[in-house]
């Protein structure tokens, strides 16, 4: 399944839950975000998505933009198996994403509810700015709606320290 922008925003609204757009031009990186000078640079949330060694578990890590993850570290604390990046193929499988625009609106295309959620605990109860599975866009939106949405979705949430 494949979510639009205007899926998410149709969501967003028919939830009634409160949200900024904002509109710009296509980013691929979290530099290429900040260069773009929208309002709340400090809520933009950096997107990771990562797969154990066997392909078997994959993740969404979603932390603050100036964090730095470390897999090897995140993989001790977390007890997972080796992890490296995903691909964009399993990106389109898992969730119907392109590069640049992982998101965790993407969650809620995962038909099989087998992408872990891993949030960074920075960012309970504040606004964070996601693509609306689109690239082309950031969606400010507080993340106690987002993880609400998730979790009716079906997909494990763990709000973690990174």
């Amino acid at each position: 399944m494949v979510l639009t922008k205007e899926d998410i925003i149709r969501i967003l609204e028919d939830r009634n839950i409160k949200y900024e757009m904002v509109e710009h031009q296509a980013v691929y990186t979290i530099d290429e975000m900040l260069d773009c000078e929208i309002p709340h640079p400090e809520q933009i949330a950096k997107n990771l998505f990562i797969r154990d060694d066997k392909k078997r578990k994959y993740y969404l890590i979603t932390c603050l933009e100036d964090k730095k993850i470390n897999l090897k570290e995140f993989r001790n604390e977390h007890g997972t198996r080796p992890l490296t990046f995903a691909s964009e193929d399993d990106l389109m499988a898992k969730m119907g994403l392109t590069r640049g625009a992982v998101t965790p609106f993407g969650i809620l295309a995962n038909e099989e509810k087998d992408v872990i959620v891993y949030l960074d605990k920075d960012y309970e109860n504040k606004i964070m700015g996601i693509h609306p599975c689109d690239n082309t866009a950031t969606v400010f939106v507080n993340t106690r709606d987002v993880v609400k949405l998730l979790k009716e979705h079906g997909n494990e949430i763990h709000f973690v320290k990174m």
